[in-house]
C-alpha cells in the first residue's frame, strides 16, 4: 500500500508539468495548459544556451572522471607496498567528502581578483610576469575549472570501483603475460585496460541517463547568482531552481523536470542499445 500511495503522488506531481499551477487551486483545480509550459520552457532566450552547458558539462565530468578513474586505479594496482597503497586510496578518496561550500570557499581563495588581496593563482601568474584574470568575470575558464574540480571530487571515488574490478581479474592472465615478457606496463595496456571496458560501460550508460542532469550542489555552490558566468555555467538544474525561487513558476520547473526524465530515459536505452550491437559481451542487458 506505501509503494501504491508514493506511485500516486508522483503521478500527481507529473500533472503539474501540464497545468497553469495556481497554489490556492492545487494540482487538480488549476486549469490545464497542454504542452505551453514545455513551450515557454524551449522558447526562451536561454533555453538553448542552458540546453548546451548541461550537455557540454556533463560529456566533460564524464570523460574527464572516467579517465582519472582508470589512470589511478591502474596507478594503484602497480603499488606494491600494502601500507603506502592503502594511505593513497585514503588520500584520494578524501574529497569524495568534501561539501561543495568547502570546494567554492577553496575556489574563492584561489581564483580571487585581481590587483591587492588577489587569490594564489594569480598571485602565481604575477611571479612569472603572466597577466592575472579576473575569474569571476570570464565564464570561458568556468567549464575547464568545473571539471578539474570534478575529477578532484570523484577521481578517487571511480578510481576504487575500477581497482575492485582490477581485483576480479585471475592473476594466471597476469603470469602468462609475464611468461611472455611483457612489461608492466604492456600488460596495464594490453590486459587490465581491455577487461576494465565491462565497467566503464556500465558507468557510461549510468552516466549518459542523467546527461541532462546538471550537479546542482556543486555548480550553484561555485557559481552562485552570479550572472556573469551564466554563459558557460547554467544549466539546466540551476535555471529551475531559479525560476522556482525568483518566479514561484511551478508548471515550467515540474515541465523541465518531466523533460529531463523522458530524455535521460530514451538515451539510456539508445546507449544500451549501441552497447548490444558492437559488444554484446559488456551489454548490461
Amino acid at each position: 500500500m506505501l509503494g501504491l500511495r508514493g506511485t500516486g503522488r508522483d503521478w500527481a506531481g507529473l500533472v503539474v508539468a501540464f497545468k497553469d499551477f495556481d497554489v490556492s487551486k492545487g494540482i487538480f483545480g488549476s486549469e490545464w495548459n497542454g504542452l505551453d509550459n514545455f513551450a515557454y520552457f524551449l522558447a526562451s532566450g536561454d533555453a538553448a544556451t542552458i540546453l548546451f552547458n548541461t550537455l557540454f558539462l556533463n560529456v566533460l565530468f564524464l570523460t574527464a572522471t572516467l579517465a582519472a578513474g582508470i589512470t589511478l586505479a591502474i596507478m594503484l594496482n602497480e603499488i606494491r607496498g600494502r601500507f603506502f597503497k592503502r594511505v593513497s586510496q585514503s588520500v584520494i578518496f578524501f574529497p569524495y567528502f568534501v561539501s561543495p561550500v568547502v570546494i567554492s570557499i577553496m575556489l574563492q581563495v584561489l581564483l580571487q581578483g585581481t590587483g591587492t588581496g588577489s587569490g594564489a593563482v594569480n598571485d602565481l601568474l604575477n611571479v612569472f610576469s603572466l597577466p592575472t584574470v579576473d575569474w569571476y568575470n570570464e565564464p570561458g575558464p568556468w567549464p575547464w575549472i568545473l571539471t578539474v574540480v570534478k575529477v578532484w571530487q570523484l577521481g578517487g571515488y571511480m578510481s576504487v570501483i575500477f581497482l575492485a574490478a582490477i581485483t576480479a581479474i585471475p592473476e594466471e592472465v597476469y603470469e602468462a603475460g609475464m611468461i611472455d615478457g611483457a612489461s608492466r606496463t604492456q600488460m596495464a595496456w594490453r590486459i587490465t585496460l581491455p577487461l576494465l571496458r565491462p565497467t566503464a560501460a556500465v558507468l557510461v550508460v549510468l552516466g549518459v541517463g542523467r546527461i541532462f542532469y546538471g550537479d546542482f550542489g556543486t555548480i550553484y555552490a561555485i557559481v552562485g547568482d552570479q550572472g556573469q558566468l551564466f554563459d558557460s555555467t547554467d544549466v539546466i538544474d540551476t535555471y529551475v531552481f531559479r525560476a522556482l525561487r525568483e518566479l514561484g513558476d511551478f508548471g515550467t520547473t515540474a515541465a523541465v523536470g518531466l523533460f529531463q526524465s523522458v530524455v535521460g530515459f530514451v538515451l539510456v536505452v539508445i546507449a544500451v542499445l549501441i552497447q548490444r550491437r558492437y559488444s554484446k559481451e559488456t551489454s548490461i542487458l
